[in-house]
């Protein structure tokens, strides 16, 4: 949805009122603003954002990790594991429009303490309930909450792209996302560090070394981040992208690409264990590999901004497409075959080409709507009117896409739990994936490449 900043009231000033926090004058765009205090301010709230979001990240990814500690004694099978890790992803996923507009309402800086609080609730029950003859029903309900986590991430994205200029807003967005992405790979070698010295016995370790840290995201965004006061939702536009087919197909592709990464992110240690169970049959063999794919997905995604910047984000969204089912063929035949490098391989791609994808769709937003706001003018409307809709439209389909684009980690841990629960092994799962990436690469250029009438140059 779309967050917007109103004109500035005469006389005040930059970082009027800072001492309670709420900054009444921004203005980015305005250069000797932005030189004098604007970009001094808003790097100050990038960095407590990105700490928070990376954190939310890691909280929200936590039982992709937790899993691996669940040993014969809690007796839960493989589906039921995929199901643990399915719950959060979902809930993250829900999570994502309001807390985008929960920034306008109570405040950047008020949000991200609030929420960042809110991180205890679901490490504080697993630290209590995880020991064995937990009941299977409450360890779905603490790993549900756990989708808190997910949220973050639209908040924090919401909150950043108001403090930055046109200009600098990629970039900005760039660094708070792949900052935020990075808490999954952490989690996990957290839990892998858990695992090699303290053993599988002790999952309740995990949840607890996140609590101080918690803690300390939330004081450091109580002291030093800002409420921009003059923010306001346009829900208006979130109306309006509703009604806009571009939005579903952007948002498809993007369960296509943060699909795959998010719900690969939570289902690879539990892959491994079970499709190459002789020498990944410990969790501390499985998580020493798991963190591997998510941390390469997490620093590549600026790159596929950078492509779509010079080649076109629908050229780069489709050749993306392409190598992803390229890496689910690997992927399938490694299967088949026994071959663990080849799996390895072929999931590692599959990570690094759905990091770029992630930034290649979203760079795809604007200048969809950038496209439809020159055939406006084209067409005799207004252009600063056609540029300032274009915009509106951007941040309000961006909100969108990120709710919908995470959904597809639920899709991915399901069809993971259909096919080890109907054949015990993942065959299945790697063909319909293939068919998803080979179906989202055909959306793409019938879409957005194939020469015809309608098509909206330079996506």
């Amino acid at each position: 949805m779309d967050i917007t900043v109103d004109p500035p009231r005469p006389g005040t000033e930059a970082g009027a009122g800072t001492r309670r926090r709420a900054i009444e004058h921004w203005e980015p765009e305005d250069t000797a603003f932005w030189q004098e205090a604007g970009a001094r301010i808003a790097r100050r709230n990038l960095v407590y954002s990105v700490l928070s979001e990376h954190i939310g990240f890691s909280v929200w990814s936590l039982w992709s990790v937790l899993v691996l500690f669940l040993g014969p004694e809690y007796g839960i099978d493989p589906a039921g594991k995929f199901t643990l890790t399915a719950l959060p992803t979902a809930l993250g996923a829900v999570l994502r429009i309001p807390y985008t507009f929960a920034v306008a309402k109570f405040g950047g800086r008020n949000w991200t303490v609030f929420s960042a609080l809110l991180l205890l609730l679901p490490t504080v029950l697993a630290g209590v309930v995880l020991e064995p003859g937990v009941s299977y029903g409450t360890l779905l309900a603490v790993a549900c909450v756990a989708g808190v986590g997910g949220g973050n991430f639209a908040s924090s994205m919401a909150n950043i792209n108001a403090f930055y200029p046109q200009r600098l807003k990629g970039w900005a967005l760039g660094v708070n996302a792949g900052g935020g992405n990075i808490g999954v790979p952490a989690v996990q070698l957290v839990g892998l560090l858990i695992l090699a010295t303290a053993g599988a016995a002790h999952p309740r370790l995990l949840p607890l070394v996140y609590i101080p840290l918690i803690a300390l995201a939330a004081l450091g965004a109580a002291l030093r981040m800002d409420n921009l006061t003059a923010l306001r939702n346009d829900k208006r536009a979130l109306r309006e992208v509703c009604r806009e087919p571009h939005t579903w197909i952007v948002s498809a592709l993007y369960i296509g690409s943060f699909g795959s990464f998010i719900g690969f992110g939570f289902a690879f240690g539990q892959v491994l264990q079970m499709q190459f169970h002789d020498q990944f049959g410990t969790p501390v063999k499985a998580a020493s590999l798991t963190f591997l794919g998510p941390l390469l997905g997490s620093l590549v995604r600026p790159v596929g901004g950078l492509m779509a910047d010079r080649w076109g984000g629908a050229k780069v969204t489709l050749w993306n497409f392409a190598a992803m089912a390229a890496g689910a063929v690997l992927v399938l035949a490694a299967s088949r075959q026994g071959s663990l490098p080849l799996f390895l391989t072929g999931f590692v791609a599959l990570f690094v080409f759905s990091g770029v994808g992630n930034g290649s769709t979203y760079k795809m937003i604007p200048a969809i709507f950038r496209a439809k706001a020159q055939r406006a003018v084209a067409a005799g409307a207004d252009p600063a009117r056609a540029e300032q809709e274009a915009r509106r439209r951007t941040a309000a389909l961006i909100g969108i896409a990120g709710a919908v684009g995470a959904f597809g980690g639920v899709l991915v841990n399901i069809t993971f739990r259909q096919a080890f629960q109907g054949a015990h092994n993942g065959d299945a799962a790697y063909a319909a994936f293939l068919a998803a990436y080979a179906l989202c690469a055909a959306l793409t250029w019938a879409v957005y490449l194939r020469p015809s009438p309608g098509r909206l140059p330079g996506v």
